[in-house]
């Protein structure tokens, strides 16, 4: 999306404010540049001649003019930023509703920091954009084609002046804005690394200090940094330079009006007053050139953020919705993948090739492999955060890419294998599936999670407070209030990615036996490295390198598929049963 379509289709919405911004700025633009005439006449026919009639009446006339033009400057000024304010709510808003219905795949495509530069810093640039647009690009060439028609109006021989000045300006600020482009396209790629870098720093804060890697991290942080600051140096240099040199050129353009001016009105060819109003208008017509160019030199890295911004908002959604979704299920409770495969665009190799299976109301099929086996993927086809790219997946008998999307997350507890909390309380974070359920509810899940006594030792209980991503928590607590959510929401279908792993056997015993009543009615399927966690589980498959090598019990397993015996065996120390 190039920066143009981005503005016509974002602006679309607020025309009155955009023609009652272009009225008011003409009106201050002409105000302003009938000052400099009324001035004129009062020097001419009233202060040179003695004249206080005439001094009082333009004198007057000129306060006047000077109230308006301020008053209709301030309006315009309001109305700009009303609009650019406007254009950044709605284009945030935009960006935010595309990106939380991109499935996982698009997600990490971009990459979360990259998202997050998009829908703040590279609005930024649009938006001060706009602010400039709307303040100066009307007023700009107003003043330039006006104020050149007066100021030939007031002294023709001077002219000459303003066909030298003028272009000499432009070619200065061009050359320079040539030079300062290729900076502004690459400032908001270091502004990505930077982002990268500091959120994987401030992410990882435990595992850079448990490893003493601190010097490292913060040579690698410089050396973002450093880069960002290198690029936004080469543009300041530039632009550094630039206003001495536009002054240069203004005050030169100055000298040499006086300089021949004064030959003239010596010779009587043209007045005080017309030499003075001739002086004024050139500075204004040169400093609007100045101010024009400066904002025709934003355009560039507004364009490269306008169009960040657009492949966002131009990039579907791989999970799409079915034209006429399904709102019922026919089995409810079930789950079932016939032949499902999940590949990477451009990949060789899939993810999960292949899969089938069934998992009906009560049953729990336990999914183990090694690293990489394509486990969480299973999970999040289940789930449907992806789509098969062949195959099928069924939830309550339906094809889930038939099924209305609210339904089908409606009737799934997930719990990702990373216990991700929001910023909140511990209710507010429980109630996030079911905003009505009780504090009667809250403890209950709790108490199958193996969560309530932890909870009920804080000082605050359900109403404890829970900073980002839960990093007031240890990571069992996380994992526990995760399981909690997942049971407060009520689903007819839980999914455990590997939900277990910081719980000690005792505790995950507990948390097993409490479950088994409440998942009586739904199917479960978890992930798990564990072979104490699955040996109990109805079904266990057994993935490697995304094939289905073994399905069954555990000791059916260990007696038909070496990938379960040699996992078994290397957690019992060499026995397989």
């Amino acid at each position: 999306m190039k920066l143009r379509q981005l503005l016509r289709a974002s602006l679309g919405p607020h025309g009155g404010l955009i023609a009652l911004l272009v009225l008011f700025q003409a009106l201050q633009t002409t105000a302003n540049l009938v000052l400099p005439a009324i001035s004129a006449r009062l020097i001419d026919d009233g202060v040179l001649v003695g004249d206080r009639e005439v001094i009082w009446r333009l004198g007057g006339l000129m306060v006047v003019v000077s109230i308006v033009q301020v008053a209709f400057a301030a309006a315009a000024m309001w109305f700009a930023a009303r609009l650019a304010l406007g254009f950044g709510r709605d284009v945030r808003r935009d960006l935010f509703r595309r990106v939380v219905g991109l499935s996982g795949r698009e997600v990490t495509q971009f990459g979360a920091p990259s998202l997050t530069t998009r829908i703040t810093n590279d609005i930024q640039q649009v938006q001060l954009l706009l602010v400039m647009v709307a303040t100066m690009m009307i007023a700009a060439p107003l003043t330039m084609v006006i104020g050149t028609i007066l100021a030939i109006r007031e002294d023709t021989g001077l002219a000459m002046i303003l066909l030298v000045a003028v272009p000499l300006e432009i070619i200065v600020l061009g050359l320079v804005i040539r030079r300062m482009v290729p900076s502004f396209e690459q400032m908001q790629g270091r502004i990505d690394r930077v982002n990268t870098v500091l959120r994987e720093q401030i992410t990882g804060v435990r595992v850079v200090r448990a490893f003493t890697r601190e010097p490292e991290e913060s040579r690698r942080f410089a050396a973002a940094n450093d880069e960002l600051t290198a690029t936004s140096m080469r543009a300041a240099r530039l632009m550094a330079a630039t206003f001495p040199t536009v002054t240069l050129i203004v005050n030169l353009s100055g000298v040499a009006v006086l300089w021949i001016g004064a030959d003239r009105v010596a010779g009587g060819s043209t007045e005080i007053g017309s030499l003075i109003a001739f002086l004024t208008y050139m500075m204004q017509i040169l400093s609007a050139v100045m101010l024009a160019t400066f904002m025709l030199s934003m355009i560039p890295r507004a364009g490269v953020s306008a169009a960040r911004i657009g492949e966002v908002l131009e990039t579907e959604t791989s999970v799409l919705r079915s034209a006429r979704p399904v709102s019922t299920f026919r089995t409810p409770g079930t789950v079932e993948f016939r032949g499902a495969t999940f590949r990477h665009p451009g990949a060789q190799h899939a993810v999960l090739d292949d899969v089938s299976f069934h998992v009906a109301p009560g049953e729990t099929t336990a999914i183990i492999g090694s690293t990489g086996a394509g486990k969480t993927t299973l999970l999040q086809l289940a789930a449907r955060l992806m789509d098969t790219t062949a195959g099928n997946v069924l939830v309550g008998g339906v094809d889930v890419r038939d099924l209305d999307t609210t339904i089908l997350w409606g009737s799934l507890g997930y719990v990702p294998q990373k216990s991700y909390l929001f910023g909140g309380t511990i209710a507010s974070n429980l109630r996030f599936g079911r905003p009505q359920a009780t504090d009667d509810e809250l403890w209950g899940a709790l108490e199958i999670a193996q969560a309530a006594g932890f909870v009920q030792a804080l000082d605050d209980g359900l109403e404890s407070r829970v900073t980002q991503s839960g990093n007031n928590l240890s990571g069992g607590q996380r994992q526990r209030l995760a399981i909690a959510r997942a049971l407060v929401a009520r689903p007819r279908v839980f999914l455990f990615d590997d939900s277990f792993s910081a719980l000690d056997l005792a505790t995950e015993a507990r948390l097993r036996a409490a479950l088994e009543p409440r998942t009586r009615d739904a199917a479960v399927l978890v992930v798990a490295q564990r072979v104490s966690t699955i040996e109990l589980a109805d079904q266990i498959l057994v993935l490697e390198d995304g094939q289905l090598v073994g399905k069954g019990g555990h000791d059916d397993l260990v007696a038909t598929c070496p990938t379960y015996a040699e996992i078994v065996a290397s957690q019992r120390g060499g026995l397989a049963a």
